[in-house]
């Protein structure tokens, strides 16, 4: 144990943190976090659907139509505001004009879009490329376009105004050139592509990056290992949570936008894995169900006042999925002896939520569903809010967390007497 700690000191989560401080990344998981208020707009309108507007039809029928249209300005259009935020982070994060850069990545991801579809004529934009479907498109888009803006503003390729003009005046006439050369290059890709018979680049992106990545992630293989890696980041103190965004919310996200479009055509979810399945079955209070740690706490702990004082402080946080004040207060970083339930507990929560899903026990979620929604509610709400299935599987939720507490049980016993037995030699 001691030789795979320092290994993993010395080797691993040095290379972690360089990954979760990347440039790119950060813009990416800086990205999706500055559109969650959207999202959320979004989630909510389609939950009043299929709670109240089930329900009630009487108020169905009222909010049904102003449901559609909030869904229409924000789930639609995912893919654009994806394009934007992370255009936007990145190039903040080189100390450039964020909202320019924002609106050429936008640009120039409309730039690459076909300009029909199917019977409609020139001009006419599939919202279907806007989308959760068009993220892949858009990171891409907004990272290449911003490094190149960036760049070329940097190297001073811009009209300089005289000082007498207004600020906002000066940062729109710099960004002419830099903007204008980013946005021939997308256009001139976009003639190459089509002239090619390749479609368009969203086609590309699709087909040869998004759609075997997806398939690949919801392997069971995938759902398992991915929240065991989250947390063995943070047992060495580095925030798993926040590395792993950008692969979650990419790759998921997508999955759970596609399961819902086809619900919401009377067809079958495609996809049994969505982001809104982790938080929903897999992190129960937080990475690694800390929320059980802390009833296990409650449960088996007499003597050490401080886990129970860490435990009732933690709890408010807990229920709402937030689990620092559990992870550096217990603490679980760089204990060896929680380390193990805290590691192995998703890998079974994810496998029994996995199979339960695909013998068709649970429906597949198809909800996204804020990340701070209590065990048991936030799965009933991701599976529709609305039949036996969404009753079963908040049922599922209470399972899995219940399994979670039982295998913390031991492990806060054997924790408890270990620090009793220090006290005692040290006495």
């Amino acid at each position: 144990m001691k030789g795979f700690m320092k290994w993993m000191e010395e080797k691993f989560v040095p290379v972690a943190g360089k990954i979760g401080s990347q440039r790119h990344l950060a813009a990416i998981r800086d990205g999706f976090v500055g559109i969650m208020p959207i999202v959320l707009a979004g989630t909510f309108v389609v939950l009043l659907n299929n709670t109240i507007g089930v329900w009630i039809p009487a108020i169905g029928n009222i909010l049904g139509p102003i449901n559609g249209n909030v869904w229409w300005g924000t789930l639609a259009i995912l893919g654009l505001l994806v394009t934007f935020s992370i255009g936007y982070n990145l190039a903040k994060s080189y100390g450039e004009d964020g909202l320019v850069a924002g609106l050429v990545s936008v640009a120039a991801f409309i730039t690459t879009l076909p300009q029909a579809h199917g019977d409609a004529g020139w001009g006419y934009i599939h919202w279907g490329f806007l989308n959760a479907g068009g993220i892949f498109t858009g990171m891409i888009v907004a990272i290449i376009g911003t490094e190149i803006y960036v760049k070329l503003t940097k190297r001073g390729l811009i009209i300089k105004m005289p000082d007498t003009v207004p600020p906002a005046v000066g940062k729109s006439f710099a960004a002419v050139i830099p903007g204008f050369i980013v946005l021939m290059l997308f256009g001139t890709l976009t003639l190459i592509i089509d002239r090619a018979g390749l479609g368009s680049l969203y086609d590309l992106v699709f087909n040869l990056i998004q759609k075997p990545l997806m398939a690949i992630t919801q392997g069971m293989a995938a759902v398992i290992i991915m929240p065991i890696l989250m947390n063995l980041l943070w047992f060495f103190g580095v925030h798993g949570a926040n590395i792993f965004e950008p692969i979650m919310q990419s790759v998921y996200l997508p999955a759970l936008t596609e399961n819902y479009d086809a619900i919401m055509a009377g067809g079958q979810a495609p996809h049994l894995i969505t982001k809104a399945f982790f938080d929903s079955f897999v992190h129960l209070g937080g990475s690694g169900a800390t929320l059980a740690l802390i009833l296990a706490i409650f449960i088996v702990v007499r003597k050490r006042e401080e886990y129970k004082a860490v435990a009732k402080l933690s709890l408010p946080m807990g229920i709402f999925q937030i689990n620092e004040s559990v992870i550096y207060g217990i603490p679980i970083v760089l204990n060896p002896i929680l380390f193990i339930p805290f590691l192995i507990i998703p890998g079974i929560l994810a496998t029994i939520a996995y199979l339960a899903t695909a013998t068709g026990i649970v429906p597949p979620t198809y909800v996204q569903i804020p990340w701070i929604t209590p065990v048991g509610i936030g799965a009933f709400m991701a599976t529709g809010a609305k039949g036996i299935g969404s009753i079963i599987a908040a049922l599922l939720a209470l399972v899995n967390f219940a399994i979670a507490t039982i295998i913390y049980i031991p492990f806060v016993k054997m924790a408890e007497k270990q620090a009793l037995d220090r006290e005692k030699v040290k006495g």
